[in-house]
């Protein structure tokens, strides 16, 4: 039987708005999907809002350090043989995990929660199959930091120069680096340093989910940044 309750009640709050925005969620997997392989785990899966645009693969191992997260991924999973729960606490990993001949490791807003990233990274490197690959997604633009980061447990809002070489030295060889998310860069300043918010308004996300359709368009500029950073390390074969 899984806690009733989260520990992180704020990143649970979190986890349940976000759930409520499908149409966010699946810009971003859509987004992340070229990448994503067969035989799939994913770090700091939370109560699955990305964990169920997975579950077509041949193998999915979906992670978290919480047992209410555990619980509930179970929950939502239960009676998919190819899909099972486990805990893991970067940067230990079990042997177990180590034998999932996996060749996509994905990793969704978590690294900045990791004060060690640097060696976490490397464990994410050695779950990996040569050629395998880590599907990375972490708030980008140190200026955005504020209270929502801090109520969320963000030990780093990262830079594309600080990501690659995190990366290279990990092991991981750097395949494909962008921004992600242009609308979201105002909202979040907005929030977490000008209203110092420590939950994402309610009101402002449906807002946000139902312009999810122009917001995609971002795609078509020449340049941009973005509220977010997306980078695909690979395993050397």
């Amino acid at each position: 039987m899984r806690p009733a309750e989260a520990l992180d009640q704020v990143g649970a709050a979190t986890l349940e708005r976000m759930a409520a925005a499908p149409r966010y969620n699946r810009w971003m997997f859509d987004r992340l999907r070229p990448w994503v392989g067969r035989r799939v785990l994913e770090i700091g899966a939370g109560i699955g809002n990305m964990s169920a645009f997975l579950v077509d693969r041949e193998r999915v191992v979906l992670t978290d350090t919480e047992p209410y997260y555990l619980g509930r991924l179970r929950e939502r999973f239960a009676g998919r043989p190819h899909v099972s729960v486990a805990e893991l606490r970067l940067p230990a990993v079990s042997p177990g995990l180590l034998a999932e001949r996996l060749d996509t490791v994905v990793c969704l807003n978590v690294l900045e929660h990791i004060e060690d990233d640097r060696a976490s990274l490397r464990t994410m490197h050695q779950l990996l199959q040569p050629g395998g690959r880590l599907v990375l997604l972490v708030p980008s633009l140190r200026a955005l930091y504020g209270t929502l980061d801090d109520a969320l447990g963000h030990f780093r809002r990262y830079v594309p120069d600080e990501l690659s070489e995190k990366l290279g030295a990990a092991g991981f060889h750097l395949r494909h680096l962008e921004y992600f998310n242009l609308a979201g860069v105002p909202g979040w300043w907005l929030a977490g340093r000008v209203l110092r918010r420590r939950l994402i308004p309610t009101g402002a996300l449906r807002w946000y989910e139902a312009l999810v359709p122009l917001f995609r368009l971002e795609r078509l500029l020449p340049w941009r940044i973005g509220q977010s950073l997306i980078a695909i390390g690979e395993v050397p074969a």
